[in-house]
């Protein structure tokens, strides 16, 4: 198998919602890498792809508690890709997650097993 055609999941192990996206991997019988943004860092390189194919905005989740934990003047200076990708780099714990390079090139964030099931057909 070449190296370019597994799916890699990039995350935090003890999020809800990449916990839920790997199960249901694991369930449908599909292989995947697992990449720990807490272990492994955001590799830059992926960051800079992954907010050129997705979006900055879509790629910061605002909703969350480490977003919330920030302080506002840091916040409000999110406002294109170069501060975006500053503060993710910084605060991996305020990416959108899981993202996740399916094995056809695509990328996705979060986790919606209809969606996800709709892609796979």
């Amino acid at each position: 198998m070449s190296t370019n055609k597994i799916i890699r999941v990039y995350g935090i192990p003890n999020c809800d919602t990449v916990k839920k996206a790997r199960t249901w991997l694991t369930e449908q019988g599909l292989d995947y890498e697992f990449h720990d943004f807490k272990k492994q860092g955001v590799p830059a390189d992926k960051l800079a792809l992954w907010m050129q194919t997705v979006g900055w905005d879509k790629l910061t989740n605002r909703q969350g508690t480490s977003w919330r934990k920030l302080d506002p003047s840091i916040q409000a200076g999110v406002t294109d890709a170069a501060s975006a990708a500053q503060l993710l780099q910084t605060h991996s714990s305020v990416i959108k997650r899981p993202v996740v390079e399916w094995a056809d090139g695509r990328i996705t964030v979060g986790f919606k097993a209809d969606a996800w099931q709709t892609a796979q057909a």
